[in-house]
């Protein structure tokens, strides 16, 4: 289950904005694009797109486990997406697909892909409980119930606890957080300008050369940047103030960047 908890723990689990398989599937894609270790000539999305033309990859009970191989080295990656009403996905049954799992094989890793998905797959058929993603309404609340099935399918120690301690950080971010004592220091809020491009990763253009740093290795924040004004991760605060789209799917965040206090 090392992938799948990765995915969660990393933040490659997306709300999916179209009921589209065909945009879901680029959208998660991308995300595994977006990988420091991943070649940038990777061709996932293309990959994921071609595979899903042979064959649909539908596991039952509104999931599908669309992937794609590579002859590169690495580790196996998965992007996870999920959708409240679902999407349809071309499969026999109708049901709407609300969890789409995409992973990305490299060739040493076959093995490893198939264990995991044997496990998620024998789980969610055994459980009601733990298959039916229809009754949701937010993306902190599937986040749990996926968790829910790492830890009923993993049965690894060092898995259950990274569960628990994902599961602990996402019911944290649910709280409200008492507004910090103190004056609030104007030198930490720094304008910086991100850019996205069309493969999801992101440029910063800022003055800082650690918001620089940080904010351009953050796994996950092209996404959020997208649906979220305010940004709570890793101690900043990020808020949007304008978004601008240009040619080739870019687009230009203007932001304001609070950093978090320095350590005494």
């Amino acid at each position: 289950m090392k992938a799948f908890l990765t995915a969660l723990e990393e933040g490659r689990l997306i709300e999916l904005p179209e009921a589209d398989k065909e945009s879901a599937l680029t959208l998660l894609a991308s995300l595994i694009e977006a990988v420091p270790s991943v070649k940038t000539n990777a061709n996932i999305v293309e990959g994921i797109l071609t595979r899903e033309t042979q064959s649909v990859t539908y596991i039952g009970y509104g999931w599908a486990c669309p992937h794609t191989r590579t002859r590169d080295e690495g580790e196996l990656l998965c992007a996870v997406g999920w959708h409240p009403s679902g999407i349809y996905y071309g499969n026999t049954d109708g049901q709407p697909v609300r969890i789409i799992l995409l992973y990305y094989i490299p060739e040493a890793q076959k093995d490893s892909y198939l264990k995991e998905l044997s496990a998620i797959a024998r789980h969610i058929n055994a459980t009601q409980e733990l298959h039916d993603m229809s009754h949701f309404g937010d993306l902190n609340a599937v986040r749990l119930r996926l968790l829910d099935i790492v830890t009923e399918s993993s049965g690894k120690p060092e898995s259950e606890a990274r569960a628990k301690m994902i599961r602990l950080e996402t019911r944290i971010s649910e709280v409200p957080s008492p507004a910090a004592a103190g004056a609030f220091d104007p030198s930490l809020a720094v304008p910086a300008w991100i850019v996205r491009d069309a493969t999801w990763r992101i440029i910063v253009l800022s003055k800082d050369q650690g918001i620089v740093s940080d904010l351009e290795a953050l796994p996950g924040l092209a996404m959020r940047l997208e649906k979220e004004p305010v940004i709570s991760i890793n101690g900043y605060f990020i808020h949007v103030r304008q978004t601008s789209t240009y040619a080739q799917n870019r687009s230009l965040f203007d932001c304001i960047v609070v950093k978090p206090p320095k350590k005494s």
